[in-house]
């Protein structure tokens, strides 16, 4: 009857150990997290970002001040108040020595010939319209880069956590690999194989760890605050879902109508024909009314009594006679700046369908990579890890299998999550071409 040693005892529970912490990896639950730490949700970063950004405030201030601009450039100019000593004799300044003197006063208006001040009006409207799209513009590119940033930063923690799993099991390897060596039944090169697949984890456990620091400090900067702030994330993502998105004609043909960007140059080109509209008016003269009341001193000697006060009224037009060195090159200048807006909003159309074009490919390119991790590779891993960890209990598998499985499997499960980040990544980015804040979410 064969007996069994103590040695051989030890590396059994040994391996059983390792057996049961593989076999309960996905199924056991997350240690709890302390109620004390406070969890920054996806959702709860965009809007910290959204009111507490600059260049959001900047550009609301902005826009603010520009919508005072409609009135103030359709307004008329301000009239004119003179107060005039006319026709004084220079030899006593006296006010009653000549009939002609008098004080005068006058009240005088420019009028603009018609369709000036509406045609200024709709150019500054159309500036404000820009400027209001291009802070939208400004907020979903935002809100896009938020979301990549915290996905990125979600996929770092959990490849973290699962590199902690795998550094417990290296080392329960090592365990194994030394017992079994001890009794005689191992090789000295598994326990040298194990230690440096675990000084290997230990390499790229600093390295995740490095990057999930430079990825908190791209998200804080994103939020406004200090770099160093601490950013804790749940252990459950908001959503795995990763949609089926629509042809690239049809997101195409949604950025056309929702696309911010694409309303700026709108609106930029919109303001150019008022201003071209404008300098071809300017070669029609401008008007100026005006009445003035002359106030005069002593007596007349014709008729008798007080001289009689004089009432005057005043028209006068600007006379456009060098129109060719000047109202036609503003015109030209105009049409120019005119063609320029034109083909700026025809370059963001093709650029924005270029842009849906490459990120819906990566989208759905990582989506399926995402399917593939989760639905074949990374169960077929954990089935072929089992297998390998139950012959090598017999002594039918060599560790270096084991180990090498092992390895797969914690790269697979890494993978999937930097897979599912890029797909969120992919879609957020996407939403922001297409012009929304989410899409299909």
């Amino acid at each position: 009857m064969t007996t069994i040693s103590d040695n051989d005892r030890r590396t059994f529970h040994a391996a059983l150990h390792v057996a049961m912490i593989l076999i309960t990896f996905y199924a056991a639950s997350a240690v709890a997290q302390s109620s004390t730490k406070t969890f920054l949700l996806l959702n709860d970063a965009v809007e910290l970002a959204v009111t507490n950004h600059p260049g959001l405030a900047a550009l609301d201030a902005s826009t603010e001040a520009m919508a005072t601009l409609p009135s103030q450039v359709s307004a008329l100019p301000d009239p004119v108040l003179s107060v005039n000593a006319m026709n004084l004799p220079t030899d006593t300044f006296v006010l009653d020595q000549e009939p002609m003197t008098q004080i005068q006063i006058a009240i005088s208006q420019s009028l603009p010939f018609p369709g000036k001040r509406d045609l200024r009006q709709e150019a500054a409207r159309s500036d404000v319209r820009a400027a209001d799209a291009r802070r939208e513009e400004q907020r979903n590119t935002l809100i896009a880069q938020v979301r990549s940033a915290w996905w990125r930063l979600f996929s770092l923690d959990r490849a973290i956590e699962i590199v902690a799993h795998n550094k417990d099991l290296m080392r329960d390897f090592i365990e194994i690999a030394q017992s079994k060596y001890t009794v005689g039944r191992g090789l000295q090169q598994d326990v040298l194989l194990a230690q440096l697949e675990l000084s290997r984890v230990l390499e790229r456990e600093i390295h995740l760890i490095g990057q999930r620091r430079s990825g908190a400090a791209v998200l804080n900067g994103l939020l406004s605050r200090h770099p160093q702030t601490t950013i804790v994330l749940a252990q459950s993502p908001p959503s795995t879902q990763l949609p089926l998105l629509p042809g690239i004609d049809e997101l195409i043909g949604q950025a056309h109508d929702a696309r911010d960007l694409l309303t700026v140059h709108r609106n930029l080109l919109a303001a150019a024909q008022s201003r071209t509209a404008l300098a071809k008016r300017d070669r029609y003269p401008d008007f100026k009314v005006g009445a003035g009341y002359g106030i005069r001193d002593g007596d007349d000697p014709v008729r008798g009594g007080n001289r009689a006060d004089f009432f005057s009224v005043m028209f006068s037009i600007n006379l456009p006679v060098y129109s060719k060195g000047k109202q036609d090159k503003a015109v030209a200048q105009r049409i120019s700046e005119q063609h320029q807006h034109t083909l700026s909003l025809d370059d963001s159309y093709r650029a924005i369908a270029a842009e849906i074009g490459g990120r819906l490919a990566s989208y759905q390119s990582a989506r399926e990579q995402v399917d593939l991790l989760n639905k074949t590779i990374v169960p077929q891993a954990q089935q072929t890890v089992n297998s390998m960890l139950a012959g090598y209990q017999v002594n039918e598998v060599d560790f270096l299998n084991v180990v090498n499985g092992q390895l797969m499997l914690f790269n697979a499960q890494i993978s999937y999550w930097f897979a599912l980040s890029e797909a969120k990544q992919s879609l957020s980015k996407l939403a922001a071409t297409v012009g929304t804040e989410s899409l299909y979410e």
